[in-house]
């Protein structure tokens, strides 16, 4: 861990970067239907969608239910299960902007019931019809993944003993083979280590070679690159004192907006020639900064910012109209709306929205975008269970559970859920300290698959027929995901999660025994039972149960590569008959992938 970086991050990483002008906001009513339905260790809200509504924000006894580490309490759905806390006054609220939350509804109380001593989990039934498809399931996953700055592909340094340029360079290559991911997005490229712009007796020089060689490597993973068009070069930029992270990325406005706009123009006219202008319309694009919202990653104004939109928004249109520009980029859903009012006025292009969340499932800004007469795809460019550096609530099970949670709430609504980041060959605030040290990565150093990797593996094994899927009982945190391949496999994922990073360990009063039925089967099929717990496709437990420590070191390696793989619950067995039923007990947290295969 870099020490004074990680301290500079603490001090400024919740100071905004100045408040934009205020758009205009629609009215809300208050939500109406609150209902407040007890279970163990649990209570589950639901209530009646409100015309224009982002999302809800629910209140726990006056105040509003923040969750530990999330940094949008708000939930994008009529729905919310609240766990470990006890007996409340639960009201709710829409929200239509980040500073905008509608009037509360009426009250209700309620209290989840206790676990009795000694009594079995309570229960859930998951019903699934193989007969009925729903349509073709979305993988918000697939579209986009996050890394470390692809300057750290040319890196020759080692982590642990492990060499980081290839690893990070593997890490997206099995996310491209495992996931099906399609593109790559990054910080940086614009920073000093890849020396794009200098100014020499005064005058421009660009210079594209260091680009070019991380772009091919990214290329030849068979991925493309969303361009995030960040940070500052140091000779253009306008206090280039003004730094963030370990390496120093420069997040001053330019000096001279002009010579950015033809850093712009010239580094995509570049890409065009080098990839292929038709290459760039169809498969790339580009994003205006990161995180401009917040002081730590934009030392100027708003209305800087938003120059620096329309600026760079035309230097990419000026090499093609077809090519994709977009942003705010932005923390925690800020200046989404805020952008939304500044093109509508400037005119400057917006091809996709992004913004970014963590702890959370991500809000719905179609809504907003309807306001403005917009139709374009939203992109959450970051995302995962936490925006914490070194926080270890990712590396085991909980992030299995939260990352599906994720998956299923945004597919269908959301065009990119990508998760930041694939590996943890990862230095924002210091590299990796020990293989679990909490870290971004869906891999490990080393490439060692976390339990959310697997989750996502899970998801991916699904296939393109959804299935009707309908659960009953104490359902608490418990979802279904269901799905069937022409071959005429059939799968389904259930897992069992909470939102509260306090149970991130678990809660055994949440577990619960699952009776799942599949109808509408025909002929003898293999039944195989995956599972995701503490216990089981857990690399991080592996780990201690070999004695933990940093690193490992010679055939450990070796024997945690052998053991990362998904675990069975049970071998498999052969079924018959037209609907075949199952019982297992699920913990929280606690991921279930029941295949049926003829």
């Amino acid at each position: 861990m870099n020490t004074a970086a990680h301290h500079d991050w603490q001090d400024r990483i919740g100071q905004a970067s100045g408040e934009p002008a205020a758009a205009s906001r629609p009215g809300l009513e208050a939500p109406t239907g609150l209902r407040a339905v007890p279970g163990v260790g649990q209570v589950t809200l639901t209530w009646d969608p409100v015309p224009g509504a982002i999302g809800y924000l629910v209140h726990r006894d006056g105040a509003p239910a923040a969750q530990p580490d999330v940094d949008v309490p708000a939930v994008p759905s009529c729905r919310f299960v609240d766990t470990g806390h006890g007996a409340a006054a639960y009201s709710v609220a829409a929200v239509s902007a980040m500073d905008h939350v509608g009037p509360l509804s009426p009250e209700v109380h309620a209290e989840p019931l206790p676990a009795a001593p000694g009594a079995p989990a309570s229960s859930v039934s998951v019903r699934v019809d193989a007969r009925r498809v729903t349509g073709e399931p979305a993988r918000p996953w697939a579209y986009m993944v996050g890394s470390e700055h692809l300057s750290h592909l040319l890196s020759t340094d080692e982590t642990g003993g492990r060499p980081i340029g290839e690893e990070l360079a593997g890490a997206l290559r099995i996310v491209r083979d495992e996931l099906g991911v399609q593109t790559v997005r990054a910080h940086a490229i614009l920073c000093d280590d890849l020396g794009v712009y200098k100014e020499v007796d005064g005058r421009a020089v660009h210079d594209f070679s260091r680009v070019d060689e991380v772009y091919d490597t990214v290329v030849a993973l068979g991925l493309r690159p969303i361009v995030e068009l960040s940070y500052m070069p140091r000779d253009l930029a306008a206090d280039p004192t003004k730094t963030v992270f370990g390496y120093g990325a420069i997040v001053s406005p330019p000096k001279d907006f002009e010579a950015w706009s033809d850093l712009v123009r010239a580094l995509v006219e570049h890409l065009a020639d080098r990839y292929g202008i038709q290459e760039l319309i169809d498969h790339w694009a580009f994003e205006v900064w990161n995180e401009p919202n917040l002081a730590v990653f934009w030392s100027g104004t708003p209305e800087e910012y938003f120059l620096l939109y329309d600026v760079t928004a035309a230097a990419v249109k000026y090499v093609h109209p077809d090519l994709r520009v977009g942003g705010p980029a932005s923390a925690a859903n800020g200046w989404v709306e805020e952008l939304l009012a500044h093109v509508a006025e400037s005119g400057a292009a917006l091809d996709f929205l992004s913004t970014h969340t963590y702890g959370n499932a991500p809000l719905d800004w179609r809504p907003a975008l309807a306001r403005y007469g917009m139709d374009v795809p939203v992109w959450w460019t970051e995302w995962g269970p936490t925006p914490t550096h070194f926080h270890g609530v990712g590396d085991g099970p909980f992030g299995a559970s939260f990352l599906l949670h994720g998956m299923k709430s945004a597919a269908g609504r959301i065009a990119a859920l990508s998760h930041w980041v694939a590996s943890d060959h990862f230095e924002e605030l210091g590299r990796p300290p020990r293989l679990f040290h909490g870290g971004f990565g869906l891999l490990t150093v080393g490439n060692l698959r976390k339990p959310r990797f697997h989750a996502l593996t899970l998801a991916a094994r699904l296939g393109d027929a959804e299935l009707a899927a309908t659960l009953d009982g104490d359902v608490g945190g418990v979802e279904v995901w269901a799905a069937r391949h022409d071959d005429g496999r059939i799968g389904v994922l259930v897992w069992n999660g909470t939102l509260n990073h306090a149970q991130a360990a678990g809660a055994p009063e949440l577990a619960r025994t699952v009776t799942l039925t599949v109808d509408g089967l025909d002929g003898a099929r293999t039944l195989t039972h995956h599972r995701i717990d503490a216990g089981h496709s857990n690399v991080e437990a592996a780990w201690q149960s070999m004695g933990g420590g940093d690193w490992p070191a010679g055939e450990q390696w070796d024997e945690l590569r052998a053991g990362n793989t998904l675990e069975e619950l049970a071998p498999a067995r052969r079924v018959e008959g037209g609907t075949v039923t199952l019982e297992f007990e699920l913990p929280m947290p606690g991921v279930s992938f029941i295949e049926l295969t003829p």
